[in-house]
């Protein structure tokens, strides 16, 4: 059905005159009595200027001839005795007078989201504070040269002397320590820090060397290392020491990464051209570690190692792993003569490939931590 406007004037010949156009206008409502009147129209159906009010309907003919199921209705109309009613019986023949919103779209008011990651706990922080919600430390530390908890205030003195300082006291206290007396091993090598995740992400991959730089440099603020402990030195576990842990195949896999310019197994453990080769320093170290603490030349020790181990399997590496380096080391204090190991595992997220590997395994038991 078209949609045309019928406008009522004068009468002509006892005929209602009527002329289609474009202009809309809607009938009013007196909510009192129910009846629709044109404003400033009287009964008659003509305004007291002499102007006719236009009615918004859809006539079923070209010929704008009306159908004779709608006259009473237009009659009405007319005469200004249109009800609600009328209206909802014939709704079809009213056209509603609403604006057309479908090119409406709501006013977007950009928000900066403020987002900052902690250098010492890698998190992602949100707002404009300078504190870190998770460890406490300064959104702007200087943790990766002036050690653990290094607030901007620590750059006053400025940086090269801090360092130069600290290298002094770690010199002297190295040269007067030795393994005979010294209670705590700690091994570490730069090596391993060159494993990183080589495609740049908008949210730093949270296993990343500056970790491990700044472990390292909260231990030297402290005179603990280089100084106080015994240095172990690292190297690269074999293969066959490996194959007591891990599978042939898992082995290649990831030896294979040091030809590759940039590799994921996956899509949170990546590896690049330097990844095997730190993934057996970080195993050959723990594996001397161990050693050397059951032979008792020390009595304890700590292994600044990455890649981490726990989630390597059998034949898989995940959740950041490649090598099992706990796996390794419980083997080598086997080997060294322990009778039982019991590896406790402190973390957010279970050791599900120490577990595998130990699973039939009596003499080595799992004791799982989580961190809440």
């Amino acid at each position: 059905m078209g949609s045309e406007t019928i406008k009522t004037g004068r009468l002509a010949n006892g005929e209602a005159q009527k002329s289609v156009h474009k202009e809309r206008r809607g009938l009013s409502s007196n909510g009192m009595n129910g009846k629709h009147e044109n404003l400033g129209s009287n009964r008659a159906g003509t305004s007291s200027s002499g102007e006719g009010y236009d009615l918004m309907m859809n006539t079923g003919d070209v010929d704008g001839n009306l159908d004779g199921d709608i006259e009473p209705v237009f009659k009405k109309a007319r005469q200004g005795d249109l009800t609600f009613q009328d209206i909802h019986d014939h709704g079809d023949f009213f056209d509603e007078d609403e604006e057309d919103d479908s090119d409406w779209e709501p006013v977007q008011k950009h928000v900066e989201l403020i987002k900052w990651f902690c250098v010492n706990c890698t998190m992602v922080n949100l707002g404009d504070g300078v504190v870190c919600d998770l460890c406490g430390e300064h959104k702007d530390s200087g943790i990766l040269r002036l050690g653990f908890f290094a607030s901007p205030s620590s750059q006053d003195a400025g940086c090269s002397e801090v360092e130069s300082e600290m290298k002094g006291k770690n010199k002297e206290m190295h040269s007067q320590l030795s393994a005979s007396n010294s209670s705590t091993a700690i091994g570490f090598d730069q090596r391993m820090l060159l494993h990183s995740e080589v495609q740049m992400k908008s949210h730093p991959h949270p296993e990343r060397s500056d970790r491990l730089r700044a472990i390292a440099a909260s231990l030297a603020t402290a005179g603990l290392f280089p100084g106080r402990c015994y240095p172990i030195s690292a190297r690269e576990i074999t293969r066959e020491e490996l194959q007591m842990v891990h599978s042939l195949e898992h082995i290649q896999d990831v030896e294979l990464t040091s030809h590759i310019f940039s590799s994921y197994f996956t899509p949170d453990t990546y590896a690049n051209e330097h990844s095997a080769c730190a993934a057996r320093l970080a195993a050959g170290l723990c594996a001397d570690l161990a050693s050397t603490i059951f032979s008792g030349r020390v009595k304890n020790g700590f292994a600044m190692v990455r890649p981490p181990g726990h989630h390597a399997g059998v034949r898989e590496a995940m959740g950041f792993c490649l090598h099992n380096n706990a796996a390794v080391a419980a083997l080598a204090a086997q080997a060294a003569g322990a009778k039982k190991v019991l590896i406790v595992d402190w973390d957010v997220h279970h050791g599900n490939g120490t577990q595998e590997i130990f699973d039939q395994n009596k003499s080595v038991s799992c004791t799982i931590c989580f961190v809440i």
